[in-house]
């Protein structure tokens, strides 16, 4: 009698978040570099999965607008901490740094400020008041400020904005003055973006930063945010980085994200994780860059959909929690040593049984793709009844009392996107032939 219509086994390839819980953190291998590996995050979302990803995997926080002026200060003089105040005390409970962001820049300010009539010295008090009290509050408690944010266009001018056109190109110099003396600890940036390769702007950058220091004005660092598009990161990056550090600056990645146009598919999520780790191995190669922070670790948590129609995907973590080939692509940039799981339930094995007789069958299994592809693959599963292989093609098939693995020939372990390959064998059975469960992995 033929069970083939009984018998249909499958396993998922890879469940969890927990699927890389055994994995190095991010943040050891970092520091294992000498790196600090960060993320931006949304206070109100650390609890549960969320916060335990970012606790764990991260070695840095910035917070993502909590920290922002139209956030901190919404009236005039009157201030409203909260959010800031739990992105630093669950970054103490974590023994993580805080980068803040940002102290000064044309957008998301509160409208009473930009709506405001001032002469260019009531802007500079406003500016300095903002600065002080700010940076005061947090004072040995951020490791570094992105002080100035976004002051250059394109092409290299500085951009027109309420500080540039009130307080002209001094208002950096001075902002920088006041934040050392608020916290004279906290390393101080300016913060741009478009400025990852060598070109207009971020030469502008370079010669402002250079201007400053020989000036003497309290500058740390500069931070190329980093948004990036799918396979466009920028040939020279690790020689942008480099220029800097050799002003005698540390350099950051601060706001790395890589998107894609959507939807994603496994060609686009490997060359995100060639991406990621591209950007990582830049930083890794320069001893001055310190810190490679994220824009949000997980997709669901992301500015890029609602600020790119039609992009997405751009972070280590999609929208569930489970590592993306983005994370691992950061992982072996740090020097980790990972295996890249396809994304969950992209790939699977099912058993079944073509024929049977009296003290035999014939079974086989299929390894299908949906969305990932592998390289190679092993599947493995238990008989329930004292069943025993007796002959197998198109895979390896080995037993060990009740536990049967196969693992690809050497002609058949790639499985496409999209693709299945199938492997057979005979059997033995005696009295009953209960269908098993069987497990895939690579090899």
């Amino acid at each position: 009698m033929s069970l083939a219509a009984l018998v249909t086994g499958a396993a998922l390839l890879f469940t969890a978040p927990a699927a890389h819980a055994a994995d190095t953190p991010l943040r050891d291998l970092a520091a294992a570099k000498g790196k600090v590996i960060g993320t931006a995050v949304t206070g109100a979302k650390l609890t549960g999965t969320y916060g335990d990803v970012a606790g764990a995997q991260f070695s840095s926080l910035t917070p993502g607008n909590a920290m922002k002026w139209g956030s901190v200060e919404p009236t005039q003089g009157g201030f409203n901490w909260t959010e800031a105040d739990q992105i630093v005390a669950f970054a103490q409970a974590h023994n993580q740094q805080v980068r803040g962001h940002t102290l000064v820049w044309h957008s998301q300010n509160p409208g009473w400020l930009t709506n405001g009539t001032w002469t260019s010295a009531q802007l500079s008090s406003l500016l300095q008041n903002h600065i002080s009290t700010e940076v005061g509050r947090y004072q040995g408690r951020i490791a570094a400020w992105d002080v100035v944010n976004e002051p250059f266009n394109e092409d290299g001018t500085y951009r027109s904005t309420l500080w540039y056109n009130g307080l002209g190109a001094d208002y950096i110099a001075n902002a920088l003055t006041w934040a050392h003396a608020a916290d004279p600890a906290a390393k101080l940036y300016i913060n741009d973006y478009n400025a990852e390769g060598v070109n207009a702007k971020s030469t502008a950058l370079y010669n402002l930063v250079r201007s400053l220091k020989a000036a003497g004005v309290p500058i740390d660092g500069v931070g190329l945010q980093a948004h990036l598009i799918l396979g466009q990161v920028p040939s020279t990056l690790q020689q942008n980085i480099q220029r800097f550090a050799d002003l005698g600056v540390d350099v950051a990645i601060t706001e790395l994200d890589i998107r894609m146009a959507l939807p994603s598919d496994s060609a686009k999520l490997a060359q995100q994780k060639a991406d990621f780790k591209s950007v990582l191995a830049a930083c890794v190669a320069v001893s001055r860059c310190v810190n490679v922070t994220v824009w949000g670790f997980t997709d669901s948590d992301s500015w890029v959909d609602s600020t790119f129609p039609g992009y997405g995907a751009a972070t280590p973590y999609d929208a569930n929690y489970v590592p993306k080939p983005a994370y691992y692509g950061i992982a072996e940039a740090l020097g980790g040593t990972t295996t890249t799981p396809p994304p969950t339930g992209a790939c699977s094995a099912a058993y079944s049984v073509g024929s049977q007789w009296n003290t035999g069958f014939t079974g086989q299994v299929t390894i299908s793709c949906s969305g990932a592809s592998l390289t190679s693959w092993k599947v493995n599963w238990t008989y329930g009844a004292g069943q025993q292989i007796t002959q197998a093609w198109n895979a390896v098939c080995t037993q060990s009392g009740a536990a049967v693995s196969c693992a690809n020939a050497s002609y058949n372990g790639t499985v496409a996107d999209g693709s299945s390959v199938t492997f057979g064998f005979n059997a033995s059975w005696s009295g009953s032939n209960p269908v098993p469960t069987v497990t895939l992995s690579p090899v």
